[in-house]
């Protein structure tokens, strides 16, 4: 059974002046990337088979992340060329403490549409994974994500969500990104949020509270990722912390997707029935095993380039 993940994949433009915002910075380096992309290469990193649905531009950036991601293990049928739309950019500028800043310069990923994915069938899918920063704006790839969330839902594939929030995006309509990622979190099966976006979703102000709320619409085990305090943990009533991987981080770029690959690919080849017979202990070592990943990420400079070091013996 393979892994399906739908959404951007991009360029990302790192400023190598660390420390630098990006209108002083003079040096950059190109990375591919985006959520759902990344999430993909760690998966099929870690020996999973998984494909890519996005859209990126007929042009050399388009197909370096379409020869990447099959350098990586990733089947790029889905990842179609747009000789109309530029590949999309995001410019990224790392801080001292590995986080980052971003500026969008937005091209051929939204314009995945529906009638792109209309030949695809989930019959060979056990896990379909939505974790698009961009799957929320105005425009095709807006209508293929939901309409790929219903296909899924009537196949009974799990279901797997990371929304992936970025302020530059919804500054201005927050609530729009609110509402849309409800009916994903009541739908799926397991979906990951990092504390700010928990407690942006549920309108909380502890992570706690925001848990509380969470399960309240949502049946779905979950985890809120807390940084170097650990992750939380939901299944069923129970909330547990899981510790943290200590590193001396260079980049925390696609720290979080790796997060989630290396969930997906521990319960890859499981049915939604058998995900809710998953003891507490075997959640326990997903996530412990998942930080581990994160980590391990934070340790190289971009995703990709991570995950080159990424596989399974790391969870031993």
């Amino acid at each position: 059974m393979k892994v399906l993940c739908i959404g951007e994949a991009l360029i990302d433009m790192i400023c190598t002046d660390r420390g630098t915002s990006l209108s002083k910075g003079q040096n950059f380096l190109k990375k591919a990337g985006g959520a759902p992309a990344n999430v993909a290469a760690a998966i099929a990193a870690l020996g999973v088979e998984v494909d890519m649905a996005a859209k990126v531009g007929k042009d050399p950036f388009g197909q370096h992340l379409t020869d990447l991601l099959q350098e990586m293990g990733v089947n790029t049928k889905w990842v179609l060329q747009d000789p109309n739309y530029f590949t999309t950019f995001a410019f990224v500028s790392l801080m001292e403490d590995g986080e980052r800043d971003f500026y969008f310069n937005r091209g051929a990923d939204g314009q995945l549409s529906s009638d792109d994915l209309a030949t695809l069938e989930l019959n060979d899918y056990s896990i379909v994974h939505f974790g698009s920063a961009t799957g929320f704006l105005p425009g095709p790839l807006q209508s293929a994500y939901t309409q790929l969330l219903a296909k899924a839902k009537a196949k009974n594939t799990i279901i797997s969500f990371d929304p992936n929030y970025r302020h530059l995006l919804f500054q201005n309509n927050t609530k729009s990104f609110v509402d849309q990622s409800w009916p994903f979190i009541e739908q799926c099966h397991f979906f990951k949020l990092s504390d700010e976006e928990a407690m942006l979703i549920t309108g909380c102000d502890t992570v706690e509270h925001a848990a509380a709320a969470l399960r309240k619409k949502s049946t779905a085990i979950f985890a809120i990722t807390l940084g170097k305090e650990g992750t939380l943990l939901s299944i069923g009533n129970h909330l547990e912390i899981i510790a943290s991987i200590t590193v001396n981080p260079i980049d925390a770029t696609g720290a979080g997707d790796a997060f989630v690959g290396a969930v997906l690919y521990q319960i890859a080849k499981k049915t939604p029935n058998e995900l809710s017979a998953i003891s507490l202990d075997d959640w326990r070592k997903i996530i412990f095993n998942a930080n581990k990943a994160g980590a391990h990420t934070c340790e190289y400079m971009g995703a990709m380039e991570a995950f080159k070091h990424l596989n399974k013996n790391i969870f031993n």
